[in-house]
């Protein structure tokens, strides 16, 4: 069954960060934004409007990747200073860090129960860690250059990582043996990620193009040529049907895999988009780039396949109380909607059937462009829900809590009043300080 796609529309654009945003992610509760930047901050971002942004200042050099944790409560940095640290993403902005590797550590993962860790760095290594204990626990060790990017499988058993020497490698984790290598990018691989299904994997390189492989069978199932410069990051759909991907060349895509093809050409970007996520329910994702600016986009046109998919999942989770047994629903239903669409399924989605495309032949009739609206502000799936109901209300307690309603309402005001205070203020004090350091300095050259 077809539906007439909606177009994603940009929702918030925050800006806070001095240079390039290097890395994005969202909270799974959805009231939160991580970003990492070159400035070395890493900022966390509300998504609720009048809220202060927290600017976490630890690192003493560039933040190059940042996650929350699966339960949202932690989010992990990895930095150019050779470190890893762990926050609490609150006002306080506790962290504790680890001494992780001799080179700049350019990423950083957290395992889908949020036990483990993995990290990626110029000291050519792979290297896991425990979570909770705080404790390194092993290295992976076969790149012959930087490794830019590491990541777990939805299931935890294997890792994918990439680098600099051109290579895509599979671990094992429990052997901790190199099971495959890929070998088919004719640049350095910047990024690469698990299908939500665990069977694909899809890549990012230097060469202009994404390549998805089939793990099982270790095959090239699909080539994209979308962009015309360094692809930097991508992301999957939780659905496991579309990808996302940022560019040098300032766009995003959105590529449909069943298909095979372009869907949407993003252009909200100043310069390079460096980085992308979507949200881990899907509708909405967050994109970066060199213009210092993190933009939120809502997802629109995945509502018609994800619906049935999210119904299962909610129906499984409700009924056995257990996120397993919502995965399980979730891929059957994803497995029918991919046969509904004419791509057979065996785990997941299987990708063997689509003839590898060159999307760039397609790209001018599919591209389409950005809605961006004036003044909008992003409704989460939990203020959906809360939509108030007058079934069955007594009239007494609607007034008493309409009352409360407005009483927080003027809360809020006074709260985005001080804020707003507290902003001129710093904004004062910043410029006192730079004066302080201009006469300063004056004064050592007159000596």
């Amino acid at each position: 069954m077809s539906s007439v796609l909606e177009d994603p529309t940009l929702e918030r654009h925050f800006k806070g960060h001095r240079d390039t945003i290097t890395s994005v992610d969202l909270n799974p509760n959805m009231k939160q934004i991580a970003t990492g930047s070159m400035d070395s901050c890493l900022m966390v971002w509300n998504m609720k409007a009048q809220m202060r942004a927290y600017r976490f200042v630890g690192h003493k050099d560039a933040v190059m990747s940042v996650q929350f944790s699966p339960s949202g409560h932690l989010v992990a940095s990895a930095s150019r200073d050779k470190t890893v640290r762990l926050w609490v993403p609150s006002v306080k902005g506790e962290s504790t860090v680890f001494k992780a590797h001799t080179g700049t550590v350019r990423s950083v993962n957290f395992s889908s129960d949020g036990q483990s860790l993995v990290t990626a760095s110029d000291d050519k290594t792979v290297k896991v860690w425990a979570v909770h204990r705080q404790r390194f626990l092993f290295s992976l060790n076969q790149h012959i250059n930087w490794v830019r990017c590491a990541k777990f499988s939805p299931d935890g058993r294997l890792i994918v990582s990439a680098g600099d020497d051109k290579t895509i490698k599979i671990w094992d984790k429990t052997s901790r043996d190199c099971i495959h290598s890929f070998y088919e990018h004719g640049g350095y691989v910047s990024y690469v990620d698990f299908h939500p299904s665990g069977t694909c994997i899809a890549a990012a390189s230097s060469d202009n193009t994404v390549k998805v492989w089939d793990i099982r069978m270790n095959k090239l199932l699909q080539h994209y040529q979308a962009h015309t410069a360094v692809v930097n990051g991508l992301s999957f759909h939780p659905s496991g049907n579309y990808l996302i991907t940022a560019s040098n060349d300032s766009t995003l895509k959105i590529l449909d895999l069943l298909e095979g093809r372009l869907l949407y050409t993003l252009h909200g970007h100043q310069g390079p988009a460096t980085c992308v996520a979507f949200s881990r329910a899907g509708d909405y994702f967050a994109s970066g780039g060199s213009d210092e600016q993190v933009m939120v986009w809502k997802t629109n046109f995945d509502a018609a396949d994800y619906e049935e998919v999210l119904r299962s999942q909610q129906r499984a989770t409700s009924v056995n109380g257990a996120v397993q047994s919502g995965e399980r629903q979730s891929r059957s239903s994803l497995r029918a909607s991919s046969r509904s669409r004419g791509a057979e399924s065996s785990e997941g989605v299987d990708f063997s059937d689509i003839p590898l495309s060159h999307v760039e032949k397609r790209s001018v009739s599919q591209t389409r462009p950005s809605q961006v609206p004036k003044d909008t502000s992003v409704s989460s799936p939990t203020s959906r829900q809360q939509q108030p109901q007058d079934n069955g209300v007594p009239a007494a307690l609607a007034s008493t809590l309409e009352h409360i309603v407005c009483q927080l309402d003027v809360l809020t005001q006074t709260v985005a009043i001080l804020e707003q205070r507290l902003t001129l203020t710093e904004d004062k004090l910043r410029e006192c300080i730079d004066n302080q350091q201009m006469i300063t300095l004056q004064l050592r050259t007159s000596k």
